[in-house]
């Protein structure tokens, strides 16, 4: 790392600490008293549930009523089930009051149990008793009915002699003034988290319920039984539930209460884990005390939202600085801008995923939870990967300073060339298409050279006959093959040719059926193996059909972005992938690495990277030198990325050991990231299928069961939403500066591209599963589809788009619609569903061959000038 990336580095490390102090600022809150009112009392802990039965025993509520009695007057139950009836008992020994409770459900059997234990605890421990209250919020959750309540209350009013009520939110009681009159006092929930309050607002709303049931009901008293706030759980409209949060809200409203007088009981005691199955994961988080009865924050002391978060600064500067130490490693050209671009991707990355493994880290775990979060770390891990090796390809596309590979050699008399043997692979090709590519090849002005033409497997001789024809009259320098049958598809076929090759050839060319060359191909790139360690010398793949129409003016302009940009900065680290077609190969070299691999159908990047394995060069020209035929339907276009796409996974699981350094080879660490990092994009569509299948099938769980299933952690929404962003942002800066795209040139690249997402993704989860499926060629001159072929050529991605679609429309049904998550889920299926409508748009514009392509426009030639 030289002085400027190490004084980017610190700078921006010290920035992030600074940005991490100043969102911990602390904060001054009223201190919490000597002593409260009451808090509500549930002793359950770690997995014990009322749910399954599973209680405390009797010396674990001793425990904790023990820890509350320093701190607190009174508790309050909600039942009097089981151990929960020795409650009274254990607190008279600890000098506190109790509001006994009465669990009313619509269990009408339950609730006769729950109300006679209620007569028998009162009458046995009626001296700590201060009150009691029948049922919990029984009419807000429809269980019983007002006039039901009414007949508990009278029922055991006429057996016990404390204040009787039942405990509501603030709207039941104001709604039912029949109730009110039937109670000694209003037991009302004040909770404005539920309500979507925001917390600095939250007091004031508590304050303005309290007055409002004052003024309707003045003769009667008000106990608030229910106040708080909780530590975790879904953001619900303004109101987040955080430690911060919770301390602020609790320490205001105690200091409001006394200065009100108002009598309470804080929403609770301790966080009750149980609770996650009735009300999510903010029903586990309501405790003033964890799980474990240790505070959850400070009760005098300013209020910070993350009291350790120096150390989780420290942890993200960290990472950033091993980060940026791997990416600065060879970064000579790169401008300070690029390396700052790079400090600020890295720092912002790792200073996320720190603080979202920090806030997962305070839920509650179950073996559920804990899968969930392995599963978010795997895909943090898998995005981060993704962004930097995007963000790196931005930055060395953007602000190096000078390209070190790229000036052409100076030009060599004729009797210093090299051989060169021309191969044309064919299989069923249009005959005159393919005259056409010889007569461009007749036309080379370079001294000496052959070509060879094999036809493989060809069943019709209308095909292959004219052309084996023509070579016939270009002359003894053309030689035409037709081998049937011939195993190994175009490798095959270009192995045969290489065994028919004139020994005294050098380097091997090779192109496809359908270029046209320029006559200085050979000459002006030949000389280049003029260095000994040159093993591969490989022009651009362009196309001369890209006026024809619309479809393949966006073809060619997303074609161009990687030769463009993506094979230029890997030439700078001597890493690029060879293509099949306007490549030479330094013959021995060939011979030496035992030809093409006739078992990969992208024969073509196997070979480079074998060659790369064996320690030699190979450099990329960005110049034109030929131009072939694009597809002429979507459905090719995909056929043509799948086999690019499974390729590549082949090639990564043949090779993974010499990528990794497992094996020895002579591949160096800039040839290893790059075939890594290059396919670190299409992995990540891979992956991405495989989410929207699981997006999809927790949608139709949170559709169908609405009340037990909520949205994942937010996280997994932006995870997918940030890595879209990102890669559509750079898509555009990159496009305008390095391919001297317009806008209109951009937006049909980026459409073009995001059609083959799926296609991509299915190749990828193919190619791990399986390895046997063959080469299939791109058809040349094919008549375009129909409307109904097209959309039949994109069905797969019709479906996806109107399921994600559906489901972005059915969870903003829900009666939970308005909270955050709903809404960042509903966007992220609309986001998720783009390249599927890019897809269904692309195939749709293919099978309208008129539309021009002029609505782009042309697109800059690919130019390179000679160095002086």
């Amino acid at each position: 790392m030289n002085r400027a990336s190490l004084l980017i580095t610190v700078l921006m490390g010290v920035l992030t600490l600074v940005l991490w102090g100043m969102v911990n600022r602390p904060g001054n809150e009223p201190p919490w008293p000597e002593k409260i009112d009451g808090f509500s009392f549930s002793p359950m802990r770690g997995e014990q549930s009322p749910i399954t039965g599973e209680l405390p025993d009797i010396s674990q509520i001793d425990e904790d009523l023990a820890l509350l009695s320093d701190d607190v007057h009174a508790v309050r139950t909600y039942t009097v089930r089981g151990n929960m009836a020795e409650v009274p008992r254990l607190a008279a020994v600890h000098g506190l009051n109790v509001a006994l409770g009465a669990w009313i459900s619509k269990d009408e059997q339950r609730n006769r149990e729950e109300i006679d234990a209620l007569i028998r605890v009162y009458r046995e421990n009626h001296r700590q008793i201060v009150r009691v209250i029948v049922g919990n919020e029984s009419i807000l959750r429809a269980d019983r009915t007002v006039a039901q309540m009414i007949d508990y209350i009278d029922e055991v009013r006429r057996l016990v002699w404390a204040p009787i009520s039942t405990a509501e939110p603030w709207h039941v009681w104001l709604e039912h003034p029949e109730l009110v009159a039937k109670v000694d006092f209003i037991a009302v929930h004040m909770l404005p988290y539920w309500e979507g309050v925001a917390v600095d607002d939250a007091i004031a709303h508590v304050v303005a319920r309290y007055h409002d049931l004052q003024k309707a009901y003045p003769d009667k008293p008000i106990v608030i039984s229910e106040v708080g706030w909780p530590s975790n759980g879904r953001t619900r409209q303004a109101a987040v539930a955080s430690h911060a949060n919770q301390a602020a809200f609790l320490r205001r409203f105690l200091a409001v209460a006394e200065e009100e007088e108002m009598t309470y009981y804080i929403m609770e005691a301790f966080d009750q884990p149980w609770k996650r199955q009735l009300e999510g994961d903010a029903g586990a988080h309501w405790g003033v005390f964890d799980v474990n009865r240790d505070p959850k924050f400070e009760f005098t002391t300013a209020v910070v939202p993350v009291p350790n978060w120096w150390n989780l600064a420290a942890i993200s500067v960290g990472l950033s600085v091993l980060i940026l130490a791997l990416m600065f490693r060879d970064s000579a050209g790169l401008s300070p801008s690029g390396r700052g671009f790079l400090a600020i991707v890295a720092y912002a990355l790792t200073t996320f995923v720190v603080w979202v493994l920090y806030d997962f880290t305070l839920q509650y775990m179950t073996p559920a939870m804990l899968a969930v979060g392995i599963a978010l770390f795997i895909a943090a891990v898998g995005v981060i990967l993704v962004l930097l090796a995007e963000a790196h390809e931005w930055a060395e596309a953007l602000w190096v300073r000078q390209l070190r590979r790229q000036p052409l050699p100076e030009p060599l008399p004729d009797e210093r060339l090299p051989k060169v043997s021309v191969h044309v692979p064919a299989y069923n090709e249009p005959p005159d298409m393919l005259m056409q590519t010889l007569d461009a090849l007749a036309a080379l002005d370079y001294p000496d050279f052959e070509v060879l033409v094999i036809d493989n497997n060809t069943k019709d001789p209308a095909v292959w006959e004219p052309v084996q024809a023509h070579c016939e009259r270009l002359g003894e320098r053309f030689r035409f093959f037709h081998v049937d049958p011939l195993s190994g598809f175009k490798a095959g076929a270009l192995n045969f040719a290489l065994r028919e090759t004139d020994p005294a050839a050098e380097v091997v060319a090779v192109i496809d059926s359908d270029y046209l060359v320029e006559p200085n191909w050979l000459r002006e790139l030949v000389p280049l193996f003029q260095e000994p360690r040159m093993a591969i010398v490989q022009a651009p793949q362009d196309y001369r059909d890209g006026d024809e129409n619309l479809f393949k003016a966006m073809c060619q302009a997303e074609y161009r972005g990687f030769f463009r940009i993506g094979m230029v900065t890997r030439n700078e680290r001597n890493a690029i992938i060879q293509h099949g077609t306007m490549t030479m190969v330094r013959r021995k070299v060939l011979e030496d690495v035992e030809g093409w691999a006739e078992w990969c159908i992208t024969e073509d990047a196997e070979l480079g990277l074998r060659i790369f394995e064996q320690g030699h060069c190979a450099v990329y020209i960005p110049h034109s030198y030929g131009k072939g035929l694009m597809p002429d339907t979507f459905l090719d276009f995909k056929k043509q990325r799948f086999r690019w796409a499974y390729g590549a996974v082949l090639i990564m699981r043949q090779h993974l050991a010499q990528l990794f350094g497992l094996e020895k080879s002579a591949l160096t660490w800039g040839q290893r990231y790059h075939f890594l990092a290059g396919w670190l994009p299409w992995l990540a569509d891979g992956f991405n299928l495989a989410f929207n299948l699981g997006a999809l099938a927790w949608t139709a769980a949170m559709v169908l069961f609405p009340e037990h299933i909520a949205p994942p952690h937010p996280v997994f929404a932006v995870l997918p939403l940030t890595l879209f962003v990102f890669k559509i942002l750079k898509m555009f800066f990159l496009y305008r500066v390095r391919v001297e795209a317009n806008l209109r040139q951009s937006i049909a690249a980026g459409l073009a591209g995001l059609a083959l997402s799926h296609v991509i993704s299915r190749a990828m989860l193919t190619g791990f599963v399986t390895r046997r499926i063959g080469f299939f060629r791109t058809p040349k001159r094919a008549e375009a589809h129909g409307v109904l072929q097209a959309l039949l050529d994109a069905r797969e991605e019709l479906l996806f788009l109107i399921a994600l679609l559906l489901g972005a429309y059915a969870v903003l049904q829900r009666i939970d619609f308005m909270m955050l998550d709903i809404r960042v889920w509903s966007v992220m299926l609309v986001v998720q569903s783009i390249p599927y409508a890019a897809a269904v748009i692309v195939s749709l514009i293919s099978a309208a061959p008129r539309l021009s392509g002029r609505l782009v426009g042309a697109l800059r030639g690919l130019r390179h000038h000679r160095a002086h």
